[in-house]
């Protein structure tokens, strides 16, 4: 196709067996329309046995498509030119869903933002609807493992569209070796040398929310269309997916509904990290879209509509769970408490719950090494994501450690858990790292959700700062004999870069030599809590027949 000002797109299209006219599912996406996101999809091939032409087509500048690729910037424009063109191909009948996850499910949003008329139906999936603060930084933090890779994939294949060789062999080893250890750890020389073009640079520039990402965050304020919406626990987007899901329920009148499984940004499996989540947490996905399309595309009722429009995969118990609204309101305090101990012995810090006597406050003191920062391991925005076994990190001494348990009953966790603490620092800048973890009867500690952010502090000479930080979005049950752990820590690298301590305009671009040491002293008192968002207890646990209708339709 040509794109209205004459650039021409490529795309496979898939046509089923028999006759037509059918609606038409399309994806664009810049890894290769060959791949066609079967990373976690099943291929066009089996979409089209539903009943459906699939269009999977190179996003401009990518693949063989024309045209220079700049990250999201063409997409509004070439996404509804590509819906009108899908709409009018021979045998289609003039009805476009979307679908795909990660730079395809941004797509999707672009292309619902130009409002063409022939677009029904989206299926965007672990896609951050605001640029800044679901893809690229986190409270203020530039997400360094996760955007750097994705920033050396892109320029190694813009360099091989090229036939550059020996840009092409550089970004790629990087790619599989992150160059971390230059002088400065977020802007590696090699980008500069070999990427001259790629967005990594205007990341870098653009540390605060500025106009630069509001021009590139989809605007979906006159979008009203049914949308699937789809993430994981341990994706970086799931910030985005949910932040998506509110905005699209509000005054808006089409249908939306929310499935957030136990998965990674990749793969989309029953085990995630160290853990098995069991055979409900199978990918569902392709089976729930065509259901999902049936019904906006061909006018069937596929029953998919019925029943509350919240699905949440509960880790723990490992079931999904229906509920009628995300998030939950409800939420129960912890007061962090120890003898002073919490970074020396994991013994000593420990959660007192509301109802429980408080011991006097004391102080927990921990200091920051550059040399030797805190390592990440999972969670989100590790790689590679998911829950793993962390006693080897919290045996730390620069890692405070507050538990709480064993507990009786089960207890289940669902919505944002946030962390507030009183903080005394000589430095103008420090980060903290909150993570929450399972505590076993064998002291196996695994690590369930996560938060990152990086504060400003009151003043340079040792004020108190209060923070507040809020935890990765989560649903899982702590089960009898369990715990619950909260872990501190001032870095988790290289998920996240390095704070060097001088509060500096452009602070990941401070030189690693000029990094400086940081000592945080957290005061307990009633100002310093873990706030959890407890539900209501449910009568009855509501399990979910992911294939009970897939003959349907």
């Amino acid at each position: 196709m040509r794109t209205r000002d004459g650039v021409r797109l490529d795309a496979d299209v898939y046509v089923p067996d028999g006759p037509g006219p059918f609606p038409v599912l399309l994806m664009r996406q810049p890894y290769g329309r060959e791949i066609a996101s079967t990373v976690v999809y099943a291929h066009p091939t089996w979409y089209a046995t539903h009943g459906y032409m699939v269009v999977i087509q190179d996003v401009r500048g990518r693949g063989t498509s024309e045209g220079d690729f700049r990250l999201f910037t063409h997409e509004v424009e070439d996404g509804y030119d590509t819906v009108e063109w899908a709409a009018n191909l021979p045998e289609s009948n003039g009805r476009v869903g979307m679908y795909g996850f990660s730079y395809q499910g941004m797509t999707q949003l672009y292309a619902a933002q130009s409002q063409p008329s022939a677009l029904k139906a989206l299926a965007p999936a672990m896609a951050g609807t605001d640029l800044y603060q679901d893809w690229a930084y986190e409270n203020g933090a530039l997400r360094l493992q996760a955007g750097l890779g994705w920033a050396l994939q892109l320029a190694a294949e813009t360099a091989r569209l090229k036939g550059e060789t020996a840009a092409f062999t550089a970004l790629r080893a990087a790619s599989r070796n992150l160059p971390l250890h230059g002088p400065v750890t977020a802007y590696p020389e090699l980008m500069q040398q070999y990427a001259p073009d790629s967005y990594w640079h205007d990341w870098i520039a653009h540390p605060q929310d500025d106009a630069y990402w509001q021009a590139l965050t989809p605007d979906l304020s006159q979008v009203d269309l049914p949308m699937l919406h789809i993430g994981g626990w341990f994706d970086p987007y799931l910030t985005g997916d949910l932040r998506r899901y509110k905005t699209m329920t509000g005054p808006k009148s089409s249908p939306q509904q929310l499935w957030v499984g136990p998965w990674g940004h990749i793969p989309w499996h029953r085990k995630v990290g160290a853990v098995d989540f069991g055979p409900e947490a199978m990918n569902p996905i392709d089976t729930l879209q065509i259901r999902w399309f049936d019904q906006f595309l061909k006018g069937q009722d596929t029953g998919i509509l019925t029943g509350p429009t919240v699905h949440l995969f509960e880790m723990g118990s490992n079931r999904w769970q229906h509920v009628g609204r995300w998030p939950p309101t409800d939420t129960s305090a912890y007061a962090l408490r120890s003898s002073g101990l919490a970074g020396v012995r994991e013994d000593d810090g420990v959660l007192i719950a509301p109802t429980a006597t408080l011991t006097p406050p004391h102080v927990d003191t921990l200091v920051h090494d550059p040399w030797r920062p805190v390592p990440s391991l999972g969670g989100h925005t590790g790689m590679p994501s998911g829950p793993f076994e962390r006693t080897h990190i919290d045996g730390r001494s620069d890692v405070l450690t507050y538990t709480l348990g064993p507990i009786g009953e089960p207890m289940s966790i669902a919505g944002v858990a946030t962390v507030s603490l009183v903080i005394t620092t000589d430095v103008p800048s420090f980060d903290i790292s909150a993570v929450l973890s399972v505590v076993y009867p064998d002291q196996t500690v695994v690590n369930m959700t996560q938060g990152y952010g990086r504060f400003t502090a009151e003043s340079d000479s040792a004020a108190d700062s209060p923070i507040h930080l809020r935890l990765q979005p989560t649903c899982c049950q702590i089960g009898p004999g369990q715990s619950l752990r909260l872990s501190l820590s001032a870095a988790s690298f290289p998920a996240y870069t390095v704070n060097p301590g001088t509060g500096a305009p452009l602070p990941d671009q401070v030189p690693v030599i000029d990094q400086r040491l940081i000592t945080l002293t957290i005061h307990q008192g009633q100002d310093t809590v873990l706030r959890l968002p407890i539900p209501p207890l449910r009568t009855e646990v509501a399990r979910i027949a992911i294939t009970q209708n897939q003959g349907k339709g």
